[in-house]
């Protein structure tokens, strides 16, 4: 790795510009605009936006795409920077592992990223739970704000995967030890927290953002904020670092910015905007990745976080796997890693649901197939052949094995899919439509439903939400991400089914509603074998086990 201090040369800044952690890690000080020709109302850069087909549970590699591309334009010598999410202890200890990429396309250091890294994740749990606790301690002493007790909504959260924690009773304990009431946990990455922090524009908005953030109701119904409780001054304090972006490097010393970590199926999913805005400002091309497939990242990278910010992506790059094409085709589960032409040509009805999504919000794509070794050129030629027919650039990514050098092809493609004319996004909803017709919009255009069924608790949440006037706000889906619908068994391009909405909740502070479809939960469990049974340290006292 090369000391911090020359990767900050390469986006411009100087030692001033940077707080230092170490050799290798950084805090970018300086703030998310300067002085350059602001083309696109964007700060100069192209915004370039990494997608996905469907995945699979083993993901598609959004990631090492990511950085491939980035490496590749270093490469080529092209200004640019890497836009990535923080990862989560709860994946990189539970099912998937790390979140750094792989391979030759990986982000560096590692294991400092995947675990601890700034103390972002840290500082966001711990600014949420302090608002827990000051709500509970103004029921405690039945304070002027006159909290019911049986309408506190603001959860805790812990950077783990711990299903034990869904639904809780807290309080058990003497009059003295607090009150008896139901409460839950969720993840730090679905915190309120965690998106205002990621969609804030400077201290003043996080400010305002952590303000208005609802944790309870009051005795008369009327709503309870962090503002009211007094929590705002000390959260700010204990987010003033984590709200700037971490400048790391990749595994070939080019500049990449981590900053955030939202799920994108229970959350929106994208880095932060101040890190995007930074890099915009410094770079000509900016390369950001949203979770798991379009349906989920990239529709809400475009109306929650581009909408909101102003932002308009040059183009789009789609992921795909033979794997992934495999399963939405029919194969086995057992044999996805096995050649299958004939599911590999019945996947690509998949791949063309989420092509024809991101082109109808206004969004230039190019197909790269992210190639593993057993990967058959028969199939190739079918994935090869559908590109063509439908007019849609198409690259293969060697990145994982070759570094920028094996994505040196697709990023001739994606820098002349950016350089092409730019125009705004396109949206599915007005600002001003009700929140059904905003989640029967996504329902329909994204995931093909014929109609969306609310629940009954959900139809009173939504009326309750529009009384009390955020029904302009965006919608924010929380669905399954291994289907297009909220039943991840329904595999490939299913149409008409009916989406199930089971409970809607406000996030006043993110600027969001919350729509939670299915059996989706904000705190996930760890599977039958986790990968934290791999992690250990080896004899020199370095971490092993964590991939």
């Amino acid at each position: 790795m090369r000391p911090i201090v020359e990767i900050a040369e390469q986006l411009g800044l100087d030692g001033d510009d940077i707080e230092s952690y170490g050799r290798h890690k950084a805090k970018v000080l300086r703030p998310p605009r300067d002085d350059r020709d602001d083309r696109d109302g964007d700060g100069g850069g192209k915004l370039i936006l990494v997608t996905s087909m469907t995945p699979t549970r083993q993901g598609s590699g959004k990631t090492v795409t990511s950085i491939g591309l980035g490496q590749a334009f270093g490469k080529l010598g092209l200004s640019h920077c890497v836009c990535l999410r923080e990862p989560s202890l709860g994946p990189t200890l539970g099912m998937k592992g790390g979140g750094t990429g792989g391979g030759a396309a990986q982000v560096v250091p590692m294991a400092d990223i995947n675990l601890h890294f700034t103390g972002d994740m840290h500082a966001i749990g711990a600014a949420h739970n302090l608002l827990s606790a000051m709500v509970d301690n103004h029921a405690h002493f039945d304070s002027e704000l006159s909290i019911d007790r049986d309408a506190i909504s603001w959860p805790r959260v812990v950077d783990l995967c711990d299903r034990q924690l869904r639904e809780v009773q807290l309080g058990l304990g003497a009059d003295k030890d607090g009150f008896p009431h139901r409460a839950h946990y969720d993840i730090t990455a679905a915190s309120e927290v965690m998106a205002v922090l990621a969609l804030s524009e400077d201290r003043g908005d996080l400010e305002a953002r952590l303000g208005r953030m609802q944790v309870a109701r009051n005795r008369d119904g009327g709503p309870v904020t962090a503002a009211d409780v007094g929590a705002v001054g000390a959260m700010t304090v204990l987010l003033k670092d984590a709200l700037r972006p971490n400048l790391v490097q990749t595994i070939e010393g080019t500049p990449a910015l981590l900053h955030c970590g939202p799920f994108a199926n229970i959350a929106h999913g994208c880095s932060s905007v101040i890190a995007t805005r930074t890099a915009l400002g410094l770079t000509d091309y900016v390369i950001t990745e949203a979770g798991f497939g379009a349906d989920l990242g990239a529709e809400k990278f475009v109306h929650i976080k581009c909408r909101g910010a102003g932002l308009s992506p040059a183009c789009a790059v789609v992921v795909v796997t033979m794997k992934s094409l495999r399963r939405h085709g029919g194969a086995v589960k057992g044999k996805l890693d096995e050649a299958d032409v004939s599911s590999t040509r019945a996947g690509l009805a998949n791949l063309r649901v989420h092509l024809d999504n991101l082109e109808g919000l206004g969004l230039p794509c190019v197909v790269a197939l992210n190639r593993f070794p057993g990967d058959d050129p028969r199939e190739l030629s079918e994935l090869r052949n559908f590109c063509a027919d439908r007019g849609v650039e198409f690259g293969v990514s060697d990145a994982f094995a070759d570094g920028g050098a094996g994505a040196l092809d697709l990023a001739h493609k994606v820098r002349a899919a950016a350089d092409g004319e730019a125009s705004p996004p396109r949206y599915l909803y007005a600002p001003e439509a009700n929140i059904v017709e905003k989640v029967e919009a996504v329902a329909s255009a994204i995931y093909r439903a014929g109609g969306v069924d609310f629940s009954p608790e959900a139809a009173s949440a939504i009326e309750r939400i529009e009384a009390a006037g955020h029904g302009a706000l965006p919608v924010c889906m929380a669905k399954t991400p291994y289907s297009l619908t909220d039943r991840a068994g329904l595999l490939g391009a299913p149409h008409g089914h009916r989406l199930q909405v089971r409970d809607v909740r406000v996030r006043a502070g993110a600027g969001m509603v919350l729509v939670l479809t299915g059996s989706t939960v904000t705190m996930p469990g760890m599977p039958r074998r986790s990968a934290a049974e791999r992690i250990h340290l080896d004899d020199d006292g370095e971490v092993a086990g964590l991939t």
